[in-house]
């Protein structure tokens, strides 16, 4: 798994961000609809898999209202679950430190399921056109191996 790979915090809502400034500037062109995006990430089967956090912060550092989501495509072998969090948040754009509501959401595949998996997402922006986000999940029987660190000493 990549460093916060899916924590989508500045991604999602710069695209409202880019609309807001352009209708504070007078412009009134829209935006063509975008492709989904397709983000991946792996885990083990019956256990929570983080697929995505939302949050709305806003460019002086406060937060403004959460985003509606809407699951378009249902998973074939899990669930999707939606959970409403603080997060505790360093050195995002300006921001140094900042706590702010998010939702996060995560997906639990049946115990004895092993292969992958597919969600399709629409996030709607309070401002700015829908977002459509394709989460594939790879699901394996065990954790996925994550290598402690260990630190070699010689006398």
């Amino acid at each position: 798994m990549k460093p916060l790979g899916f924590l989508i915090l500045a991604a999602i809502l710069l695209a409202g961000d880019a609309q807001a400034q352009d209708a504070a500037q007078g412009s009134s062109r829209a935006r063509p609809a975008q492709p989904p995006t397709v983000q991946e990430v792996k885990g083990a089967a019956g256990r929570d898999i983080r697929i995505m956090v939302l949050t709305n912060l806003k460019p002086d550092c406060t937060s403004g209202p959460l985003p509606n989501i809407r699951l378009v495509t249902p998973p074939a072998n899990g669930k999707i679950a939606v959970r409403r969090v603080r997060l505790n948040a360093t050195n995002v754009r300006q921001c140094l430190a900042v706590e702010i509501p998010a939702l996060v959401a995560f997906y639990r595949s049946a115990p004895e399921f092993e292969g992958s998996d597919t969600v399709m997402v629409e996030i709607r922006p309070n401002e700015g056109p829908p977002i459509q986000r394709r989460v594939d999940i790879n699901v394996s029987k065990q954790a996925p191996e994550i290598k402690p660190k260990v630190q070699e000493h010689s006398i």
